[in-house]
């Protein structure tokens, strides 16, 4: 049997042959024996993990261990409900993840459901109609437009043949089949005498012989890369990952010295480790992933609000992180639907906005374009071939009709257009007479030219009138634009017109169009560029077009930043991680160049997005830090792989989600510098008072009640702050920079020290008599309200307070007023004093109390006006 590979190369005779040897068709005989071989056509799916592996797979993080640690030494130490809060969130948590990660395991579930659901087959000589798995290697299918095509195949015949395989290539335009051999390798969307899985019958029909099913067609190669590409962790992940150990790591540092200290003081050491066991539980910010998941969830809200949908939380922070898009071309940068951009006419090139139907010839264009035309758009509803849809398109928009015309001047007989011809005619009554109207490929028509328009006169046409129809033609091709030309014959009686009539033409003009650019494509492009990012554009179209269309936007400089798939098939990926560098469009690509484009730029460092609606696109969409599949014209595979979709398929809804993401990041970084500070000056007030010889300040109710209710209240607002634009004017953060970084831990120390202070003076102010629960109720007091005032201190890296930026986050205000409310009800409310180790407050004690946390925010705030930290 002939490799799959080589089946484009074959003659027709040549493939039936070594398929199916002296048979003409299929016995049923035969078919269950080659199902036994080949198996059915349908994809394989890999073991699935149990929803119970995904569920337990959630306790893997570092840091999620460390509080279940916490949580079994809190039970030991009886304290039962802080280690039934921490259980309590982290189960919380670990129910989210299960669900994220169910929702993103259906990419190869919707590949399955591309295949056809039933076939036209020849069995036993008779066309049956047969379900889709069934079909197997060697049957010849019939298949006609509208029909989608079950499995890859070898065109046997073609009448008119017309596939949109932009599932697969990306390729915008239908292509046209034939029948004949090809020469040499060519890429997918060039193997014009084979049909693949997926992809469906736009126009004509044709017969076809099965040389692939199931996983040996293209889009089971597909599903294959799927199931061998794995999901990259966004830079939050990774750097909670790292966080969670350092931060677990300055823990237990601080907790062993806080343990030496204890034994040289001549405490117990099993006192002594209890101790420093318990202050490393209060220590652990435990709402901290419980917040970063309110937050994501948050953004996600709004970012479905301008056209983004989330399907995977930690994709909202890592959007923020992206420094390179790779963007699919059709329909992300481009309107997806072909325009008429020029007209050459009367040896005059006109641009479409200044075509007037007023001139004569150019009301002619207009109108014979119209009539040798298949395509409707009734009330916006677009039928028939994209080209023909434009020409009906532009009529409409200049006054003309469709329908008028067509009217006005009945068909009666037609040439369909052939891919060998590559020309359609169309026989019209006129008031004048009856004419045959052709348009097709230039070089094609010209061959068929007798004479050319000129204003209302007719003229035998020259070598300078070709010429300059040439030199034209050339100009649009080399812009990326497709070009037909238009001609005509008279004729004195009514006909049937046949290919023998197209001769003698009287040419008329030519018109070009392309698929335009978004109106808002160039824009994004710009903000894209001036945040860091570098766009790439990935697409299954021809370099000249893809190329003209980068230009446009912005995307390409040089016609050298533009490659061709095959110019990567022989590069290794040190040679390629080198190449993709200088390289900004690739076209005529296939899934394994764009996941290897993809690896490349992640290998040189980089956090890739990368955009798409095709089948083709799913594995790179998988294997890009940030996948993003077009809701519109997506396929449920792209979606299903993708873990951001857009709802208008827009390129510049990217931009904005990026700079959501960005904003999200910074709100999540002043969430934890908040949480952090004032864990921190806890831990610092424990190892003073111990260094004194004083009693331990804080009861484990209090640091708990700090933790889960006062701390997580703001910690959640900052993650909701208002989103700052210029954050899209810096450059993407570095991949392996950590949260943790020096800048950071200068603040947290600064600003926990600070806190610190005053705590520690409220503590030796509510002891001066020796009373231990005076002195653990200011202190408690001091730094649970300095704590909720700090919020402040994180909004920005400057003094907020008599500012704007002060009142600007409504849940800041709630989060301080609750927070407030829970500790005033604490302190005022008798019978709570027992539960929470507190007693009630003189009121020189509380104005200590209120004193003291606003010096702290005034120092923090002071401090930030002279140095910016």
């Amino acid at each position: 049997m002939v490799s799959v590979k080589a089946y484009y190369n074959e003659t027709v005779e040549t493939v039936r042959r070594d398929l199916n040897g002296e048979q003409d068709f299929l016995t049923n005989e035969e078919v269950k024996r080659r199902q036994e071989k080949f198996g059915f056509n349908e994809l394989a799916e890999g073991k699935k993990k149990s929803g119970l592996q995904i569920f337990l797979e959630q306790y893997k993080d570092f840091l999620v261990l460390i509080l279940i640690v916490s949580a079994v030494v809190s039970l030991f130490l009886g304290e039962t409900e802080s280690a039934a809060v921490i259980l309590v969130v982290i189960t919380m948590n670990a129910i989210l993840g299960t669900v994220q990660t169910i929702k993103a395991e259906n990419s190869l579930e919707s590949l399955k459901q591309l295949a056809a659901p039933e076939a036209k087959v020849v069995r036993n000589g008779a066309v049956v109609r047969i379900p889709g798995r069934e079909i197997t290697v060697g049957d010849v299918v019939h298949l006609e437009a509208g029909d989608y095509i079950p499995a890859d195949e070898r065109v046997l015949e073609s009448a008119s043949l017309k596939v949109d395989e932009s599932a697969l290539t990306g390729e915008s335009i239908g292509v046209d089949k034939i029948s004949a051999p090809l020469t040499g390798e060519l890429p997918l969307g060039d193997r014009r005498n084979m049909v693949f899985s997926g992809s469906y019958v736009t126009y004509g029909r044709g017969v076809f012989l099965v040389t692939g099913i199931g996983m040996n067609t293209e889009v089971g190669k597909i599903a294959g890369l799927l199931k061998n590409t794995s999901e990259k962790k966004t830079p939050l992940q990774i750097n909670l990952d790292r966080f969670g150990k350092k931060l677990s790591m300055i823990i237990l540092l601080l907790c062993a010295v806080l343990f030496i200290l204890q034994v040289l003081k001549g405490g117990a050491v099993a006192d002594a480790f209890l101790f420093a066991v318990a202050l490393a539980v209060a220590a652990i910010p435990e709402a901290l992933s419980s917040i970063v998941t309110i937050v994501l969830a948050f953004g996600t809200r709004k970012m479905a609000k301008e056209g983004a949908i989330i399907r995977k939380l930690q994709s909202v922070e890592g959007l923020g992180s992206i420094s390179v898009i790779c963007s699919d071309k059709t329909g992300t940068l481009t309107q997806n639907r072909m325009t008429i951009e020029h007209y050459y006419v009367d040896g005059q090139d006109i641009p479409a906005d200044q075509i007037d139907p007023a001139n004569p010839l150019q009301e002619q264009m207009l109108k014979f374009s119209i009539l040798c035309n298949d395509s409707t758009n009734v009330e916006g509803q677009e039928i028939g071939d994209p080209t023909e849809t434009a020409m009906v398109n532009l009529g409409d928009k200049k006054g003309i009709s469709a329908q008028e015309v067509r009217d006005a001047c009945p068909r009666s007989s037609e040439v369909p257009f052939d891919s060998d011809r590559k020309l359609m005619s169309t026989f019209h009554k006129m008031k004048d007479g009856y004419t045959m109207i052709t348009k097709g490929a230039v070089d094609v028509m010209l061959k068929r030219v007798d004479y050319i328009q000129k204003g209302v006169k007719i003229f035998p046409v020259t070598e300078v009138d070709v010429e300059n129809i040439c030199r034209v033609n050339e100009q649009y091709s080399e812009s990326g634009l497709r070009v037909l030309g238009i001609g005509y014959r008279h004729f004195p009686v009514e006909k049937n017109i046949s290919t023998e009539d197209e001769q003698g033409l009287v040419f008329l003009g030519l018109l070009a169009m392309m698929d335009p650019p978004r109106t808002e494509s160039a824009a994004a492009v710009s903000d894209c560029k001036r945040a860091g990012i570098c766009p790439v554009m990935i697409t299954g179209d021809h370099k000249v077009t893809a190329a003209a269309i980068a230009k446009r936007i912005g995307i390409l400089d040089d016609i050298s930043q533009a490659c061709e798939g095959v110019q990567i098939d022989g590069m290794s990926d040190e040679e390629l991680n080198e190449f993709v560098e200088n390289i900004r469009v690739y076209a005529r690509v296939t899934p394994e160049h764009k996941i290897r484009i993809v690896r490349a730029w992640q290998e040189r460092g980089n956090i890739v997005a990368m955009t798409g609606d095709g089948v083709n696109d799913a594995p790179a969409l998988k294997q890009a830090d940030v996948g993003v599949a077009m809701g519109i014209t997506g396929t449920e595979v792209a979606k299903d792989a993708a873990s951001m979709i857009l709802t208008d398929d827009n390129f510049a809804t990217i931009i904005k989600a990026v700079e959501s993401g960005r904003n999200i990041y910074e709100n999540i970084k002043k969430a934890i510098q908040f949480l952090l500070s004032g864990n921190f000056a806890a831990i610092l007030v424990v190892i003073a008072a111990s260094l004194m010889n004083l009693p331990v300040p804080f009861a484990p109710v209090h640091l708990l009640f700090i933790n889960l209710l006062t701390d997580s209240l703001p910690a959640i607002a900052l993650g909701l702050e208002p989103y700052h634009h210029d954050v899209m004017g810096k450059k993407p953060r570095p991949v392996k920079e950590s949260i943790l970084t020096k800048e950071f831990l200068i603040r947290v120390g600064v600003e926990g020290g600070v806190i610190g202070a005053v705590v520690l003076t409220a503590f030796l102010i509510g002891y001066r008599d020796g009373n231990e629960v005076l002195a653990g109720t200011m202190a408690f007091a001091v730094l649970c309200l300095s704590r909720l005032l700090h919020g402040y201190n994180c909004k920005a890296g400057k003094p907020v307070i008599f500012t704007g930026e002060f009142f600007d986050n409504r849940f800041m205000q709630g989060a301080f007023l609750s927070g407030f409310v829970l500790l005033t009800a604490v302190l005022a409310v008798p019978v709570l004093h027992g539960f929470f180790a507190v007693q009630t407050l003189k009121i020189g004690e509380l104005l200590a109390v209120y004193g003291l946390s606003g010096v702290s925010m005034l120092v923090i705030q002071g401090l930030k006006r002279m140095v910016k930290f």
